[in-house]
């Protein structure tokens, strides 16, 4: 049996590293919601990962897939116009105005230019709470296959660092790369919202195979970035720790989105072995062809392949025009 005095000690160590962290908090942001410990946003994110990897996929077992097509429209053009709105106001509280795109230290004042940028970093924290729900869509529409360990670690941990950088270090040369990535989600969600309109939209999406360069070319502007840091004389950035993480960021899903496109246009190997079929006269059917990158399950064109030609039908309807051949 362990010594409680022991036990005591150690739960008394551990507080104390608890309340140093908290000390460490930047003030102006002691107002805003979820900031004022980590235990609600890691609580959040706990429940995110129970529900899309073990309870979701439980109730929807013996359930049909739900339809959600006027919901995923007006999440994907909502958070376009949020992601327009992010990009605004990081070019407005420095970006575009006061920065120099190399060492840019935090403001710590109370000026109206520094809290318009504590209030972004926020926004930005925030929107990735948001986009949480990308995969409850998977979840609710049993797209289960595009519920990747990508996905997955890049939608848990993003918000999980972030909210600790918004907490030490709202603002400077570190929220270059929150301000590249809402760009980013602003074609993205762009393309979803599209996709997920229906199928006359989809000669529109003929670029979905560089929506994977778009993200490959955002890592690598920001792993530039903040490379900057380690050839200069002097920076007063005050906190080296956020570029070395987001350096670090930068090149590690630099690899992983590397290796997707690879897997994927290179190597040719997008297709789930669970999503092609044959049907009794010999006929192969792809169903959900085309591989998401990170997205929130949209119908995707699949291609069909009969008697030798190739045609595309969407992905949903496929099996009912078979049937009618």
């Amino acid at each position: 049996m362990r010594d409680p005095n022991m036990l005591q000690e150690t739960y008394s160590h551990t507080m104390d590293i608890y309340h140093y962290l908290l000390e460490g908090f930047d003030p102006r942001l002691k107002d805003y919601p979820l900031m004022q410990s980590p235990i609600p946003m890691t609580t959040i994110l706990l429940c995110y990962l129970f529900f899309v990897l073990y309870l979701g996929p439980r109730i929807m077992a013996n359930r049909k897939p739900f339809q959600l097509k006027e919901a995923m429209i007006v999440y994907n053009f909502t958070l376009v116009a949020l992601s327009i709105y992010i990009v605004y106001e990081f070019l407005m509280s420095g970006w575009a105005t006061t920065y120099t795109w190399r060492c840019d230290p935090i403001d710590t004042s109370n000026s109206p230019q520094a809290l318009r940028m504590i209030q972004v970093a926020w926004l930005f924290w925030f929107s990735k709470i948001i986009e949480l729900m990308d995969t409850i869509f998977f979840v609710l529409r049993k797209k289960h296959g595009q519920i990747t360990f990508l996905h997955i670690f890049h939608h848990s941990f993003m918000p999980w660092t972030w909210w600790w950088g918004v907490s030490y270090a709202p603002g400077g040369m570190g929220s270059f790369h929150a301000m590249i990535n809402s760009s980013v989600h602003v074609i993205m969600y762009f393309y979803y919202g599209l996709s997920a309109a229906g199928p006359r939209f989809q000669k529109f999406l003929w670029w979905k195979k560089y929506m994977t360069a778009i993200q490959l070319i955002q890592f690598v502007l920001v792993s530039l970035h903040v490379t900057q840091y380690y050839f200069m004389d002097r920076c007063d950035y005050q906190y080296p720790l956020i570029i070395h993480l987001v350096w670090m960021y930068g090149t590690f899903f630099f690899v992983l989105f590397s290796n997707f496109w690879v897997q994927a246009y290179v190597k040719g190997k997008r297709l789930p072995k669970q999503d092609i079929k044959r049907c009794p006269n010999g006929t192969t059917v792809y169903t959900n062809g085309k591989h998401h990158e990170n997205g929130n399950g949209v119908n995707h064109i699949s291609p069909i392949t009969t008697n030798g030609s190739a045609h595309y039908e969407n992905g949903s309807t496929h099996m009912g025009k078979m049937k009618k051949a």
